[in-house]
């Protein structure tokens, strides 16, 4: 996305684990995200999947299994969303603007 998201975007009204492997998160600007465990655990934020210095990625999408799943799902304050994953990755949070930016459908791509 090229410009920056309002509050509505970033502030999800509801987070439903739809499947082992899918999360869905509605948010106040009345989008639906959908994201997959793979993805997200590939997409880390934490130092031991991201490089801090040069923001390289350590754990490569070769890493993780395709049938990754989520084991935990944790609210962090008002911000964001902290996953326990079935390889046992447990450190990254994952703040709301980030995860509206990981949203992969047509609409957000443009």
């Amino acid at each position: 996305m090229s410009e920056p998201l309002s509050a509505q975007a970033t502030t999800p009204t509801k987070i439903k684990k739809m499947s082992p492997g899918e999360l869905m998160i509605q948010w106040g600007d009345g989008h639906e995200t959908r994201l997959f465990a793979p993805m997200l655990r590939g997409m880390c934020p934490c130092a031991s999947c991201k490089d801090e210095m040069t923001g390289m990625r350590i754990i490569l999408p070769i890493h993780i299994p395709d049938d990754l799943e989520f084991r935990k799902i944790d609210l962090v304050g008002h911000y964001a969303l902290n996953f326990e994953w079935s390889d046992s990755h447990r450190t990254g949070i994952y703040g709301f603007e980030y995860l509206r930016e990981l949203c992969s459908c047509a609409q957000c791509k443009t």
